[in-house]
């Protein structure tokens, strides 16, 4: 039996800052205040997301976005193509492509394929898509 691969529920991004913000938040992990730069960096953006969460939900509304984690089934792809429709996916969060697709399935079944947030997919996948993924 294969062990599964653990995925990962977050992604790593990279920040450019001043020396005096950068001072101004080692300042607050010495005091105490947060365990590190990382953790003052997440508490930073939470509270915006948070401060702005009406103007969030109202853009995912008007959007037709999906929110959270979005799994893309072969089984689902292969419906599509049998009903000669092609998929319009828009995802806030995570988006996957099951490693059982094809690219000749995703190709057939996916239109156009808009991720906020990140998106997982074999790179095969990604490569034959990459004029649709925006």
């Amino acid at each position: 039996m294969t062990p599964m691969k653990k995925t990962e529920d977050s992604e790593k991004i990279t920040i450019n800052l001043g020396y005096v913000d950068l001072g101004r938040i080692d300042l607050m992990v010495r005091d105490g205040f947060y365990s590190n730069r990382s953790d003052f960096i997440r508490t930073a953006i939470r509270n915006q997301l948070t401060a702005h969460a009406d103007v969030l939900a109202r853009s995912i509304e008007r959007s037709t976005f999906e929110l959270g984690l979005r799994d893309i089934t072969r089984a689902e792809l292969e419906a599509a193509r049998a009903g000669g429709e092609k998929l319009t996916l828009h995802v806030v969060g995570l988006a996957r492509i099951a490693p059982d697709v094809t690219a000749d399935l995703a190709l057939a079944a996916i239109g156009s394929l808009t991720v906020l947030g990140a998106l997982q997919a074999p790179s095969e996948i990604r490569a034959a898509l990459a004029d649709r993924i925006r």
